[in-house]
């Protein structure tokens, strides 16, 4: 039975897939020629972004029985959208195109390009004024972009190699920690079978490092109190090779404090057990970020987690686990279910292979959460995949491409619910706001499960239904189709009436003398029309002054009850 039903999915969807094979052939030339013609934006509002005509879905199956999309749009709080370039640039114009703009007024995003040419001709102005915008307003969505090597430099004719834009933002934004999960599809068998988080730190470590090349001599490392105090060194050495390569960096610890609650919090949210990762026997400096974890754990959550049951795999307790020893767990523990903390390039290299254990880098989020200087949570969200560029080659080329957008979609609906949020805390009694908000989360949830359900009927993308799947173009058409569909079937024609409470006769306690309150309505109305019987009737009984029934006219109901 189960196998009669798997094929019986796969024909239909192959049956489904055939009507747009025929126009697929005839667009090929034309997304060619579209995407060697993309605009260049500019620092502006969505209202001018324009999308390239390769954006127009090519699944005729997909656009059968389309549902219209809403006659007013929902207008979004403001957000900061930072576009990249190559193949996720123009995935991520589809899904705009299709999935956002038929439904939302997005005129509040701030819209800033950082593709290499953009940040060249501005000298880099755009990244800084992304940085300050993000910083402002807390919610920002970003497309993966490109660090050019020098190779790059020569084929894209920029001035000089720019650096990667996530430091400056992880600094600007006063990063305490990237949050990466697996993400899951149910019904859909993946890597881990349950979620697994991770916190990367968002600072120090080798990525900021200072370093030079150096020969023969000493090297030293002083610090120079800002008290005043004196000086002192830190590090002295004496090189006795003729080439040397000499790095100096630092891990800041101030905010592991923000850390600990964050990471802690998120696992008790998604009934994981926690463990804490460093090489702090080898590197004894790093026994800070374990120390100050254990001591927020035992203090404040070590209880709930105890009460919850996460703690039966630790042991009991917070654990301690050796990079290496993690590496090795990552690969055994399958089953999912718990969540690891660690520095920066632990993080970056332990979240890398749970990519690729789950699937690839495509099925988990990158989240970076900051704080703002007034103690505003500032979130940023990413894919953790590249730009793509063996399939924006293809593109280019004119052939069909199949790239997966989950990791943007999700990335996507982040920033959308974080924005959301932000502006009901700010108006937190605003009928509108709170309006705005509920809708956004249902929208989230509801392409949640379109995106969702496309995979499952067999209509996905090649790297999950084989050469037969469907299309970069055809499956943002066939999932906006679906979604239009979820939609439209929660609208109600006519908005349900807003109801009094129901009248307390109905209630089977109900023993109300009306009666003897008649009377008493009758000795206070004075005549005015200010207070009604059915007013003062249910004001009272409300109050439980009511005059009531004898115990005799009870009993008399009873016995006619039982009769």
């Amino acid at each position: 039975m189960a196998l009669r039903l798997v094929t019986s999915r796969v024909a239909a969807s192959a049956s489904s897939r055939s009507l747009a094979v025929a126009v697929r052939s005839t667009n090929a030339a034309a997304k060619a020629a579209a995407a060697t013609s993309l605009p260049s934006f500019s620092v502006s509002r969505f209202q001018n972004l324009q999308q390239p005509a390769s954006c127009l879905s090519t699944d005729a199956s997909a656009n059968l029985d389309a549902v219209p999309p809403p006659a007013e749009k929902i207008v979004l709080p403001p957000m900061v959208y930072i576009a990249g370039e190559e193949m996720t640039h123009y995935a991520s114009n589809l899904l705009l195109d299709q999935w956002i703009k038929p439904y939302f007024d997005i005129s509040a995003w701030e819209y800033f390009d950082l593709s290499c040419k953009a940040r060249d001709e501005s000298d880099d102005k755009v990244l800084h004024d992304a940085v300050a915008a993000g910083a402002r307003v807390g919610a920002i969505f970003k497309e993966p972009t490109i660090t050019p090597n020098a190779i790059q430099v020569k084929e894209m004719g920029l001035s000089k190699a720019f650096g990667s834009p996530n430091g400056a933002m992880r600094r600007g934004w006063n990063g305490i920690t990237i949050s990466r999960d697996t993400i899951h599809i149910e019904g859909v068998e993946l890597g881990y079978k349950n979620p697994v988080l991770f916190e990367r730190h968002a600072v120090g470590g080798e990525y900021g490092a200072g370093w030079n090349e150096v020969g023969a001599g000493t090297l030293l490392t002083t610090y120079i109190p800002k008290d005043g105090t004196p000086p002192f060194v830190v590090d002295k050495r004496d090189l006795t090779d003729d080439h040397n390569v000499a790095v100096v960096y630092h891990n800041p610890y101030d905010n592991v404090i923000d850390l600990a609650h964050h990471f802690f919090k998120r696992c008790l949210d998604g009934n994981v057990t926690p463990y804490i990762v460093t090489k702090k026997t080898v590197f004894k400096w790093q026994e800070g970020f374990w120390a100050t974890m254990k001591e927020i754990f035992d203090k404040e959550y070590k209880t709930q987690f105890e009460k919850a049951g996460l703690l039966e795999r630790s042991g009991g307790d917070l654990q301690h686990l050796i990079s290496d020893a993690a590496t090795m767990q990552l690969i055994r523990w399958t089953d999912g279910g718990f969540g690891m903390a660690a520095h920066n390039y632990d993080g970056d290299m332990l979240t890398d292979q749970i990519a690729q254990v789950h699937r690839s880098p495509g099925f988990i989020t990158s989240n970076l959460v900051g704080k703002a200087d007034d103690g505003r949570i500032i979130k940023e969200f990413e894919a953790s995949h590249g730009t793509v560029t063996d399939l924006w080659l293809e593109h280019l080329a004119g052939k069909e491409t199949s790239l997966n957008p989950l990791g943007i979609v999700e990335a996507m609906m982040g920033a959308m619910n974080h924005s959301a949020g932000l502006a009901l805390e700010t108006n937190p009694n605003d009928e509108v706001t709170k309006d705005m908000h509920a809708k956004v989360l249902n929208y989230t949830s509801t392409l949640r499960l379109a995106l969702h359900n496309t995979f499952r009927y067999g209509q996905g993308t090649r790297d999950m239904t084989g050469p037969e799947g469907y299309t970069t173009e055809d499956f943002v058409g066939k999932v906006a189709w679906r979604l239009g569909r979820y939609l439209a079937k929660q609208e109600e024609e006519t908005p349900p009436p807003v109801l009094e409470e129901p009248d307390r006769h109905y209630r089977r306690n109900y023993d109300v003398d009306h009666t003897s309150l008649r009377k008493l309505f009758e000795k206070y109305e004075d005549g005015s029309g200010n207070l009604d019987y059915k007013k003062f009737s249910k004001m009272l009984t409300k109050m439980g002054v009511a005059p009531e029934k004898s115990k005799k006219e009870d009993e008399k109901v009873d016995e006619v009850k039982n009769v």
